[in-house]
């Protein structure tokens, strides 16, 4: 065999391979997700336990009042829980909106922490280390800047983890704000709820194993000191203390029934900045995890580091070795004699691309519309696109950062 038809058959393998374990994590998911809809929201029994809500923030000045009124809203007793914003060597009028917020609540358990760039402005995990400095809660529940989570979402997270000692965390679900500000912010949406949410539901019901996303999700304190808080190295750092909690034995689940709502870019820059950080990120939890595959005691997670790996290196490896031989064939630059086969497997790979996709929207309320197939279709041939070339730069800046030792900083993603 030549070696243009081995390296497409190499490619056409693995992408089929990663397919079909999409599927099933959809198949999985959805499954879960019918059972968590006839099932009633878990309740608090006994005293409600004490929560710190940690907020770090780095010039959010545009979204930060409405992110803390909606925290100051939830339907959680307001002497069970304390809020702490870590108002993290911003140089907008950050500090004097959260000031105002103060005085408009008096009596509310809602501090502020203002740092500088000699103890902050170091990323979001030191931020989330001061903040957690300060806390006193036996829970800690984290929510990004720009989120306004649903009254009930605290609740259900404190009950789903009270209720379960082997939990660790619990997350919940965030979903897109300004869905309708542009057609990439309903790309999002469609990925939000078909890449992000279905998977942890697929993952939790196949293996219960899920992922913290960053935002909308609770954990044990004692967790934390035993970590010795979050990793100043990392930039994802939900995936990475993520990892460090399954070492400990627990386990993290999702209730997609607490809900938050968050702001999503709404120009290409903006996404393609935050989702190359994404990217960059989730390398470094992968490198630095990798070692986990040998170990014994790490076998329950070994399908969640073999998937991550699967996605930021065989299939991105897959698809550009793919793309490029066919562009090349058709060109007349090389040949390869599986040419039709690669591109009947790849239509039909699309087919089933568009149908899962819309399947995942089905299990959430104004999303099944046919006005989001023809997205869905039109997704595939530009976004996903996008995102692989988004994969590519996140990998060449992770290497680039490792050579040159570059300090953790904060990559602020622009609010609207």
């Amino acid at each position: 065999m030549r070696l243009p038809d081995l390296l497409m058959v190499i490619a056409v393998v693995a992408i089929w391979s990663l397919l079909l374990v999409n599927v099933a994590l959809i198949i999985a998911g959805y499954i879960y997700y019918i059972r968590t809809e006839r099932s009633s929201s878990p309740k608090l029994e006994g005293e409600y336990p004490f929560i710190s809500i940690l907020v770090p923030a780095h010039n959010e000045g545009k979204v930060i009042v409405q992110t803390v009124e909606a925290l100051l809203a939830f339907d959680y007793p307001a002497d069970r829980y304390e809020l702490i914003v870590i108002n993290d060597n911003s140089s907008d009028n950050s500090a004097a909106l959260l000031a105002d917020v103060q005085r408009r609540h008096p009596g509310r358990q809602f501090k502020v922490i203002n740092t500088d760039k000699i103890t902050g402005g170091k990323g979001k995990s030191n931020a989330l280390n001061i903040g957690f400095g300060e806390s006193r809660g036996e829970l800690i529940a984290i929510y990004d800047a720009d989120n306004t989570p649903e009254r009930d979402a605290l609740r259900i997270l404190a009950a789903e983890i009270t209720g379960d000692p082997t939990l660790g965390a619990v997350i919940g679900k965030f979903r897109t704000r300004n869905r309708d500000a542009s057609l990439l912010t309903r790309f999002i949406n469609i990925e939000t709820l078909s890449f992000q949410w279905m998977a942890q539901a697929g993952r939790w019901q196949l293996f219960r194993l899920c992922t913290i996303p960053g935002t909308n999700f609770i954990m044990r304190r004692s967790i934390v000191e035993a970590v010795g808080g979050w990793d100043v190295k990392a930039i994802a750092e939900d995936t990475e203390i993520s990892f460090r909690i399954y070492m400990m034995g627990y386990r993290i689940k999702f209730q997609p029934k607490a809900v938050t709502w968050e702001q999503e870019p709404q120009t290409v820059k903006v996404w393609f900045r935050q989702r190359s950080r994404w990217a960059k990120g989730n390398v470094y939890v992968i490198v630095k995890n990798i070692p986990l595959l040998f170990k014994r005691s790490a076998r329950k997670i070994r399908f969640d580091i073999l998937y991550y790996i699967s996605i930021y290196f065989l299939l991105v490896a897959s698809l550009v070795t793919s793309d490029t031989l066919l562009v090349l064939h058709a060109l007349g630059y090389v040949h390869t004699s599986i040419a039709g086969i690669s591109t009947l497997l790849w239509l039909l790979a699309i087919l089933l691309f568009v149908l899962g996709t819309f399947t995942t929207l089905t299990t959430e309320k104004g999303e099944m519309s046919f006005s989001n197939l023809w997205l869905i279709m039109l997704m595939y041939i530009t976004y996903c696109q996008m995102w692989m070339v988004v994969a590519v730069f996140g990998l060449y800046h992770f290497a680039k950062d490792q050579i040159l030792k570059r300090e953790v900083k904060w990559y602020k993603t622009e609010r609207y």
